[in-house]
């Protein structure tokens, strides 16, 4: 690890200012990600900007919508009572996610800006096009189990790691973001990117913005909500493949429902195509498996992660079940 400057910020606008004017500075809060890729290298800023000060901590309800600030603790939103109530989903999700030390440092904030855990990318000897743009893409021909089937490109083939951004992209969450021009309003769906030619850029940020919460409606899908995680161990492992169902069901009559997929893409990867079709229809294992394989016609594997092929719908279905109680 290179030296590098240390600044804590009081305030929101100084916070800001100082990353805008210095273009190595980065934000840290509970540093669970960044501190991790500076010991290894993978990044060197030469200052980091504490925010850990800032009033951004919350978890209240304004206006009839759940509001989370981005610096809320994994472990504080998960067990809230609001959150376990009206958002099952989400309270589920994040208590699947690292182990209870790092839910208890981990923002929300930070969550959402993780890094992949993709080994090529950890290991600063090996080529990656995130890590060093044109270097290549050594996961294309190396070991790739852990990699994507969705929304891949040929200069990258690396998953997103978070567990809670997944309940976050199936609920419609909306990114409320400060920065040099102002406030706005980022939907959850839009804020991650697919690796496309610029694997290097995780999301839609620029110089500057500081993610300040998160902001959730209230919704429908608080009885039938279901966050199912497949991984190689029970704890302190990321998915291999993850589904986040929420279902508002009418008798036996699903009025809407909402998808989303973890350990298969660049991003939390929503199924569309699923819950368009699930709308309307009988909560039936048959229909699951139909949205699940309809969603998965435009899956491709690569070497060593075939078994996603099987694994990802499989994992739709279970969780469908699980959340309909079917």
């Amino acid at each position: 690890m290179i030296p590098f400057q240390y600044v804590r910020a009081l305030k929101q606008r100084s916070a800001i200012d100082a990353v805008l004017k210095d273009k190595s500075a980065q934000f840290i809060a509970g540093g669970t990600n960044l501190v991790d890729l500076m010991k290894r290298g993978v990044t060197a800023p030469q200052k980091v900007v504490d925010i850990t000060n800032l009033p951004l901590k919350e978890v209240v309800l304004k206006n009839n919508k759940l509001l989370i600030g981005a610096l809320a603790l994994n472990a504080d939103v998960a067990e809230h009572p609001f959150v376990v109530k009206h958002f099952p989903l989400l309270s589920l999700a994040l208590q699947a996610g690292a182990s209870a030390q790092l839910r208890n440092m981990a923002t929300t904030g930070g969550n959402m800006l993780q890094r992949t855990r993709c080994p090529y990318f950890y290991d600063t000897v090996l080529p990656c096009n995130k890590r060093n743009p044109g270097s290549g893409c050594g996961a294309l021909e190396g070991y790739n189990r852990m990699h994507a089937i969705f929304g891949a490109s040929d200069k990258c083939i690396a998953v997103h790691p978070s567990d809670m951004a997944i309940a976050l992209a199936a609920l419609d969450a909306v990114v409320l973001v400060s920065g040099a021009k102002g406030d706005r309003r980022i939907p959850f769906t839009d804020f991650h990117r697919l690796p496309g030619d610029r694997p290097e850029i995780d999301n839609n940020l620029v110089r500057g913005d500081l993610v300040v919460g998160v902001e959730l409606s209230q919704n429908a899908f608080s009885k039938h909500a279901h966050y199912l995680k497949i991984r190689d161990r029970a704890s302190y492992a990321f998915a291999l493949v993850s589904v986040a169902a929420a279902l508002d069901i009418n008798g036996n009559t699903i009025n809407n429902a909402r998808l989303a997929m973890g350990g298969v893409a660049h991003k939390p990867w929503r199924l569309f195509t699923a819950e368009k079709f699930l709308a309307g229809k009988p909560a039936t294992e048959e229909n699951f498996k139909a949205a699940a394989a309809l969603e998965m016609q435009t899956a491709k594997a690569y070497e060593h992660n075939k078994f996603k092929l099987t694994l990802a719908p499989n994992t739709v279905v279970e969780a469908l079940k699980i959340a309909a109680k079917v």
